[in-house]
């Protein structure tokens, strides 16, 4: 009995082992007709989905460069649509808005020792420097950097504001990255007891000349009278060229050097001006402004007077007295340069008020702002 239930599962197994390879016979068949279409499909929808995705990215990025090119065009035009029309082909233009408010009005808090030393005080020989001058700030120009970035100067005790030792400092690197080296600041501040000695010194030796009135004026025609020296305003200085290992750099007159030429030429793009240009000096272009500085020696004299003011009297070949007569009559003016706004100036009557609200326009990205010595404040606005 138990022989023929042996032999009757016999075929069972043998039916089942057939059945499991034909199953296997006919999915390795179907996997081409079916399954494989399938896998197909699946890689096209994905395939689809990822080119869909990078559409939409290349869309984006489309739209993202849309909106800077806008950004960038409005960037060109004036921030307030009352403003004149600018020419955007102008390679520079200063625009009048005497009659056009500040736009998005605010006011900062300051006072007169604040905005004393801002970079714009006039001090000449109709402008004596205000009574309460705070000469307190000035830094050893010598000090103020150190290593490769350290500024030559005759000693430790030539000083400066620092905003006019930054200056210089920004223009002498600049210069040097185009082989323009070795220069020394000869003088920067002078007290004003060290300007009353050289001008006592000079009434001395002319005494035996001239007497009274005429002693004094023949004094002031060479030594400024203290009080109203450039050399008093603790942002003005002096340069010359000197190298200790090497004295043949020192041996040309400063004036005839590059060094000198690439000074003069680009020194306003670091807010720093040549103080009394003659005609032909410090540049063959250059014309005779004496009848407005009152200035007639030929002197290698710079004054920090920040970027925005040194760039409009540059444009226009203004000395800080042309161009403090400029905004009293302009007091409102922008300049755009290659079609692009840069700078905004407002100057604000204040008079002799100890505590000033400087008129401000929150559109600007940093601003600057100074007392004239001419009863008002000059507000450089950056962009």
């Amino acid at each position: 009995m138990s022989r023929t239930k042996k032999s009757k599962a016999v075929p069972i197994v043998a039916v089942l082992t057939f059945l499991i390879a034909a199953l296997a016979v006919v999915c390795f068949l179907i996997n081409p007709l079916v399954i494989q279409p399938q896998k197909d499909a699946i890689a096209k929808a994905n395939a689809d989905a990822r080119a869909a995705v990078e559409e939409r990215n290349r869309q984006a990025e489309a739209e993202y460069q849309a909106r800077i090119a806008e950004m960038e065009s409005e960037a060109k035009k004036p921030t307030n649509p009352s403003w004149p029309a600018q020419n955007p082909d102008a390679e520079w233009e200063l625009l009048d808005l005497t009659t056009i408010p500040l736009e998005n009005q605010t006011a900062e808090a300051r006072t007169r020792a604040d905005l004393m030393t801002g970079g714009m005080l006039l001090v000449n020989a109709f402008h004596s420097r205000p009574a309460d001058f705070d000469e307190s700030g000035v830094v050893s120009v010598a000090k103020a950097f150190k290593g490769d970035d350290k500024i030559q100067a005759k000693d430790n005790n030539v000083t400066l504001f620092p905003n006019a030792v930054n200056a210089l400092h920004d223009a002498i690197v600049a210069a040097k990255a185009e082989g323009m080296q070795h220069y020394l600041v000869e003088e920067g501040y002078r007290t004003y007891e060290t300007q009353e000695t050289y001008f006592n010194n000079k009434v001395t030796k002319l005494s035996s000349k001239y007497t009274g009135q005429a002693l004094l004026d023949a004094a002031m025609k060479e030594v400024n009278y203290p009080g109203t020296s450039e050399y008093n305003s603790g942002l003005a200085f002096e340069l010359r060229l000197h190298d200790k290992s090497n004295p043949e750099v020192s041996a040309p007159k400063y004036s005839t050097t590059p060094e000198a030429k690439w000074m003069n030429e680009n020194c306003w793009k670091y807010g720093i001006v040549f103080r009394f240009p003659l005609s032909g000096w410090p540049l063959e272009s250059s014309t005779d402004k004496s009848f407005k500085t009152a200035v007639s020696k030929k002197l290698n004299l710079y004054r920090y007077v920040g970027k925005g003011n040194a760039a409009i009297m540059h444009y226009m070949d203004f000395t800080m007295e042309e161009y403090i007569e400029y905004l009293e009559e302009h007091p409102h003016v922008a300049l755009f340069v290659d079609g692009v706004l840069k700078y905004e100036v407002y100057r604000q009557p204040v008079g002799d008020a100890e505590s000033i609200n400087v008129q401000l326009t929150r559109n600007s990205t940093s601003h600057e702002s100074s007392l004239d010595n001419m009863g008002a404040v000059i507000t450089v606005f950056n962009y």
